[in-house]
């Protein structure tokens, strides 16, 4: 009993022996995300807040991608690069993980400033394979963003733009002390955070790419995926991996080999005890 317990842990333990060297080849396109991390993001027309649904399915869109190198840009008043272009997809969200409305201290919403710099950071090697995603309500404070996407469609740059938001508009909650109150303009009224739908389509049009449409409870990052999954895509280098072979069967088999053969030998001391049972008096 106590082999067959030996053998048993040690398939469990999934032994490898023997490998072989492959040739992994990538193909895909180079990605940047640019996300508002502005004030108007805490806005609650999309739960729990459009920051948070935008990160939660920031996520899901890295692990859709195959083979793509993927960056991040966050922007508020400014803009800078928190990921640059790469495939370790784990390394980006645990980018990720810190993120909110605080991030950048700088207030306001640079959406010119962070296409640019989402664009400085493909190079100018090419003139394609290039894509920004940009998730924002659309509210530029300091810039002329539609302009900064004509310069980024020069670079062969195409912007998928993905609105967050409601045209209705929201107020955006501040939190302190465990009180809700909203934020006010210099004047004392409500601040009113609305998607400029308009802004965002132009700047996607300009670079052949698409403006998403907020859907009830989503930011629509799986339409932006499928769409840039039927891009032309670019050899992005290849490398040797090392595969092991799984070699789990024969400690496996050796346990339930022992298995059985105690089992045989538990019924014989059991028959042979009954045997002799029956002249003892």
């Amino acid at each position: 009993m106590v082999t067959g317990l030996f053998f048993l842990v040690l398939a469990l333990t999934q032994p490898k022996a023997g490998m072989k060297m492959e040739l992994l080849h990538r193909r895909g396109v180079d990605v940047m995300i640019a996300l508002d991390t502005s004030m108007s993001m805490l806005a609650e027309d999309i739960r729990p807040n459009r920051i948070r649904r935008a990160l939660f399915e920031i996520e899901a869109f890295i692990d859709y991608l195959e083979g793509d190198r993927i960056g991040l840009v966050l922007f508020a008043g400014r803009s800078f690069t928190l990921c640059p272009l790469t495939l370790d997809y784990g390394a980006a969200k645990l980018l990720l993980d810190g993120v909110d409305t605080d991030t950048i201290p700088v207030k306001g919403t640079a959406i010119a400033d962070a296409i640019r710099t989402a664009s400085r950071a493909f190079g100018s090697e090419e003139r394609k394979y290039k894509v920004i995603v940009l998730i924002t309500d659309g509210e530029d404070h300091a810039g002329d963003p539609v302009a900064a996407a004509e310069e980024a469609a020069e670079a062969g740059v195409r912007i998928f733009a993905v609105g967050v938001g409601t045209r209705d508009g929201e107020l955006i909650p501040v939190r302190e002390g465990g009180r809700v109150d909203y934020m006010k303009d210099r004047q004392g009224n409500y601040v009113k955070t609305r998607l400029d739908e308009a802004t965002l389509a132009k700047m996607a049009s300009f670079t052949d790419g698409a403006y998403i449409r907020p859907q009830t409870g989503s930011v629509g990052l799986r339409q932006v995926y499928q769409q840039i999954s039927e891009m032309e895509k670019k050899d992005l280098g290849s490398r040797k991996y090392t595969q092991y072979k799984d070699r789990f069967q024969w400690p496996l088999a050796l346990a339930f080999g022992c298995f059985f053969i105690e089992a045989l030998m538990s019924d014989r001391r059991k028959s042979v005890g009954e045997w002799r049972g029956r002249f003892q008096t």
